[in-house]
């Protein structure tokens, strides 16, 4: 398999955290979005919605949307799974990852605050009251969630990561880039602690990536 991935894209930063709880063996190949190569042709020609991340399989087909890539990792190899057994725990599982993957990432894209600085004139600061905005409420909503479900255990639920914590990792880690305070959050800070333990993550880490700078 190969990925085509940025470094510090959340989505792609996700993905990654994914295969490699999954142990799965992938190729990296880089996309770099500052200097606009995705929009090249070459890469269209894998994803027409010119977006990061992009999985490439064996046989050439090509997955794009970290959800759709995300889950059929899940179904590729289903062990480890990033999912709990009961159908109701995947549901809520599903729907922590979706607060931050449908209502709170896309609006910290970088084509979205490339959109606030070139159209709107925002400054950094504007960018970052921008952002912040919208993680903090994402992230007092997660923090609630993960005090208050019943299953005991170092990560969003339970005792082995699940989609969730891939989606909340890189999300926290853009809250940094973005001075947003986490002090109000110790419960996803605890899972944040946890996360950075296992080498699964540290692998995935954007520092750790080829294309890092």
């Amino acid at each position: 398999m190969k990925l085509y991935s940025y470094w510090r894209s959340g989505t792609s930063y996700r993905t990654r955290i994914a295969l490699e709880l999954k142990g799965i063996d992938y190729e990296i190949e880089t996309v770099d979005l500052r200097a606009g190569a995705h929009n090249g042709p070459a890469y269209l020609e894998h994803n027409r919605q010119g977006l990061v991340p992009t999985l490439v399989l064996d046989d050439g087909t090509n997955i794009c949307q970290s959800p759709a890539i995300i889950e059929y990792l899940e179904e590729y190899k289903p062990e480890p799974s990033l999912l709990p057994v009961l159908p109701e725990d995947r549901a809520t599982v599903r729907a922590m990852a979706a607060i931050i993957g449908c209502d709170t990432h896309p609006l910290g894209n970088l084509r979205v605050l490339k959109y606030l600085k070139d159209e709107f004139d925002q400054d950094q600061a504007g960018i970052n009251k921008w952002a912040g905005t919208w993680m903090k409420a994402a992230f007092d909503s997660l923090e609630k969630i993960v005090v208050s479900n019943d299953h005991e255990g170092e990560f969003c639920f339970g005792e082995t990561p699940t989609i969730a914590d891939c989606y909340l990792i890189p999300q926290i880690y853009s809250a940094a880039r973005f001075d947003v305070d986490l002090s109000p959050y110790p419960a996803l800070l605890k899972v944040h602690a946890a996360c950075e333990k296992l080498e699964a993550f540290q692998r995935a880490h954007p520092d750790n990536q080829p294309d890092a700078d």
